[in-house]
This record gives C-alpha cells, structure tokens and sequence, in this order.
C-alpha cells in the first residue's frame, strides 16, 4: 500500500492538473511577482501563476492575445549587455558597486566568483545559500554571484528567483544588482522603468532576507568558529544601465525601501493558493489545447480583480477587461475611481445614483454624484440658450 501523501505533496499534485497533463509549469519570476504583489485581490493570476500556467498561451487560446513582454531584439541587446558588465570576472560591475554604495571599502580586487552550477531549481538554490554563507563566514573579500538562485514562499507555494547578481561586500552585507538595457541619459531614466526595475529588486531582497534569517537561526550545535550571524541585507541597490546612447555601463544607487514594504505587506495579503484551488470545481483545467468554451469556463470560474494597470503587467489582461467591460465593473475605469465611488461597484449603479434613483442620499459618492449631475445639466441648460 503506497504511502500517504503529504500535503505538500497532493498541493504540487492538483496544481499539475490544473495545468493540464505533461504541461511543464512556467516559472514564477519576480517580474510575475511584482505584478502579482501589486495586484494582491486578483485571484485568477494568484493560482494560474501559482500552478505554473503559461498565461500568454491561455490569452491566445481565449482569443485575446496579450502583446505583454519584451521583443527578442529587446532581449538579445539585453544579454549582450549584461555580458558585457559581467567581463572579466564582474571587474568592471563590482567596481560600480564599490563606486557607488561602498566607497569606504577597499577597492575590488581578485574579487570571489563562485560556481553555482547544480542540478535543478532546488539545487541551485542550496548550491546559492552555501556560497553566502561561505562569503558571511569569510567576511574581508568581495564576492560575486552571478545568477543566483533564491526561494520565496509565496501564498503557501515556493517560488524560484534568478536575480541578475548579488554582491557580498568586504563587511559581509549583500546587494542585490540588477542589469537592464534602457539607457541612462544624462545621469536619470524612465522613471516608470526605474520604479519597476525598483519592484522586481524588492522581490529579490525579500529572499534574501530569508536566507539571512536562516543563516543567522542555524542550530546552536555548530561549532563557535563555523556560525555566523545573520548577514545584512542592503535596501539601496545597483541598477546598471546603458550610458546614454552607448553600450558603456553606468549605474545608479537605488533606494527600495518603500517598494521593499509595500511588496512584503501585498504578498502578505495573498490567498493562500491551496484555498483558491480547493475551491475551483473538480475537473477545473487551464490547457490551451482544451476547447475554446471549456477553458473559457475555467478561466470565468476563477475570480479576477482587473484594472488598467494590468495591461503593462499581465498576459490576461485583455480578456480580463473585456469581460470587465461587459459587467460594467467600475474597475475597468481604474483603481483610483473605483475608490472614489465606495460600494457603488458597476457603471449602471453609478448612473442611478448620479440620476437620483439610487443610493443612499447620505453616501458621500452618491452625493457628489449627484452634485455633477446637476452641474451637467446646469452647463448644458446655459449652452443651449
């Protein structure tokens, strides 16, 4: 008689049937993670990433294909360029590190850029923790790791990061690099582009911490010389960009706090993704290759929180506002309006309010409503005379 399953076990089980069979999961990056944290009441992308659902196949199968995601020229200048930071053993990446977040240390030389070579996401991540840990027992040195591996647990699922580097400094504190492709011009960026760069290097210090956390809480059997106290992660990161109009590196001290907040207290809020799974209907898949109708069905059974601000975040982002659009969710208008009007949650409950058939006269929204009502009317009275 076969063992019993774990519950972590039956969990990893029914999220490979809700991808479908021999569908492999897609990985839950911290670009996926940002855009879930910013959206925390959107259960539909909480199990479909959660599950490992190729959301950009689903959008096509739906019918409405999601033009989310960087272009291949994107992606290959960008590889070109993170290559090019990372020469000759990072000499050139830790010396912008040194520049412009340590300048009190002594200058990187000979610096420690460890293997991390192992066999899957679980190994890689073990492999990663030992080298950071090596680094904080050694303080003195400056270490590079490049595409470290990081867990974070995420609404009760364990969620595998890549961050571009991580820097351990001479002091024994880590820093989170992150290389991208927009330029610097003249010393500043996009600020969008900056502020998601800033979110997706939050994720990252999250994990960290966590690794930091575990290192410093190591079993008091370890002998006096092997432990280490829990190292320091640093809220400001590297953000590396091309010099203006070059492909020279340049970079920027970022501070993440704010972000680094607002992600923890979001991914917090989350719905454990066992609870949003065991409430789906038995059966519930999310293949493409299903029929329209029936993943359709799926997808609908699962409740989603849209707003504008998914369309730059979210392969279903489309299919969410069409449907959104049709129940006359005021959501679709942005989350902003939708704060304005309280529980006045659909675009026809506003119109009644506004008209003086519904709501409560005393409801704040409902009388501003009403207020506009008759400012409209008043200008377009004096417009027709």
């Amino acid at each position: 008689m076969p063992p019993p399953r774990t519950r972590g076990t039956a969990l990893r089980h029914r999220l490979a049937e809700l991808r479908g069979p021999d569908v492999p999961a897609k990985a839950l990056d911290a670009r996926a993670l940002a855009a879930l944290a910013a959206n925390p009441g959107c259960a539909r992308r909480a199990i479909l990433d959660g599950a490992g659902v190729n959301k950009a196949a689903l959008a096509s199968a739906l019918g409405s294909p999601s033009t989310f995601g960087q272009s291949q020229f994107a992606l290959t200048r960008g590889n070109a360029f993170e290559a090019k930071v990372k020469a000759d053993g990072g000499a050139e990446l830790l010396r912008l590190v040194h520049e412009k977040l340590d300048r009190s240390a002594e200058p990187p030389a000979d610096a420690r850029v460890p293997d991390l070579t192992a066999t899957g996401p679980q190994g890689r991540t073990a492999r990663t923790a030992l080298e950071l840990r090596e680094a904080a027992a050694h303080p003195g040195a400056w270490t590079l790791l490049d595409h470290p591996m990081l867990a974070l647990d995420v609404a009760g699922s364990p969620a595998f990061l890549e961050p571009d580097a991580v820097v351990v400094h001479p002091d024994g504190s880590w820093t989170v690099v992150e290389i991208k492709s927009f330029p610097l011009l003249d010393g500043s960026a996009d600020p969008a582009k900056v502020g998601a760069a800033a979110r997706q290097a939050a994720v990252y210090v999250l994990a960290l911490e966590e690794v930091a956390a575990r290192l410093g809480a190591e079993p008091e059997g370890r002998g006096a010389q092997d432990r280490v106290a829990a190292p320091r992660v640093r809220h400001r990161i590297l953000l590396v960009c091309p010099r203006d109009f070059s492909n020279q590196p340049a970079a920027s001290a970022v501070d993440i706090r704010k972000q680094r907040a607002v992600t923890a207290r979001q991914l917090a809020r989350l719905t454990r993704i066992e609870d949003i799974a065991d409430a789906l209907p038995e059966g519930t898949c999310f293949s493409p290759e299903l029929p329209a109708e029936e993943l359709t069905a799926a997808v609908e059974s699962v409740p989603a929180t849209y707003a504008p601000e998914c369309l730059s975040a979210c392969e279903l982002a489309f299919h969410c506002r069409t449907r959104s659009r049709e129940t006359g969710a005021v959501t679709s208008l942005g989350r902003p309006v939708r704060a304005d009007l309280g529980g006045l949650t659909t675009v026809e409950d506003v119109l009644a309010a506004a008209r003086g058939e519904a709501g409560d006269p005393d409801d704040p929204a409902v009388a501003a409503l009403r207020r506009a009502a008759a400012l409209r009317a008043e200008a377009l009275e004096a417009a027709c005379r």
